[in-house]
């Protein structure tokens, strides 16, 4: 088992409340899977992608991913499982601005300490597998939408990741550039890359092999709904300025 979520809850404080947004969340993915998560705004979704992409820590419950117990973790831990295992794609690129589509691809191997030759040429060979090896030194103002995403994408799988954790990534693009970006996840998916994507559209999850879905903090698979309490959960939750689906 490549990843393992058991009994997994996470709690906000907000004021003098504890509010619940993921409840009771048991998922396994095994090597190679196309897992597609769905839920509405205010869902728990983006918290569970943040749990699993070690980006935050659940209030109880184990996650297991390639055999280390990641709760367990160091903050130092944290990033280097977040180096070496897991590759980010984000609905709005995230993009460094200043940098060329060569040197953004190579960010992840330049934390992991490799050397700039090594570095520069496999972000090279990365950004020729999205058919950008035209675009090496084009800044992301220089591109379009679907080629910004491209060029995430190249960076997220740079450093040979075990999982592609994708966050709406075709949220910001237009159906041509979205259909592209989902073609080359179908390749990497075929050449055996493990891949989790987070999406409210039945569309894009349909590219999946599997489904999962997630309704106000519980997690769900196949006809089976979960016996929620409306009342307990708000649509989204505003925690420092930042709002929690």
């Amino acid at each position: 088992m490549l990843l393992e979520l058991k009994n997994i809850y996470k709690n906000y404080i907000q004021g003098t409340m504890e509010v619940p947004v993921l409840k009771d969340i048991n998922l396994c993915v095994e090597e190679g899977e196309y897992v597609a998560i769905m839920g509405p705004s205010g869902s728990g979704k983006s918290t569970l992608m943040n749990i699993i992409g070690c980006i935050d820590k659940p209030t109880s419950g184990t996650y297991l991913l390639d055999d280390v117990e990641i709760e367990k973790c160091k903050d130092k831990e944290l990033s280097e499982v977040r180096n070496q295992k897991i590759g980010f794609v984000f609905q709005n690129f995230n993009l460094l601005p200043r940098q060329s589509a060569l040197d953004n691809v190579a960010l992840p191997l330049q934390y992991a300490k490799v050397s700039v030759r090594k570095r520069k040429q496999k972000a090279k060979e990365m950004l020729e597998m999205v058919d950008l090896g035209d675009r090496l030194n084009f800044k992301p103002t220089q591109l379009s939408g679907g080629q910004k995403q491209r060029v995430a994408i190249a960076r997220a799988m740079v450093a040979d990741p075990k999982i592609l954790l994708a966050d709406e990534p075709t949220g910001a693009l237009d159906s041509k550039s979205g259909l592209q970006v989902m073609e080359l996840f179908d390749t990497l998916h075929k050449q055996g890359v493990t891949i989790i994507m987070i999406t409210h559209s039945d569309e894009i999850a349909s590219y999946a092999e599997r489904i999962v879905k997630i309704i106000d903090g519980e997690l769900y698979e196949g006809d089976a709904q979960p016996k929620t309490d409306e009342t307990d959960m708000p649509d989204s939750v505003t925690i420092g300025g930042d709002v929690h689906e």
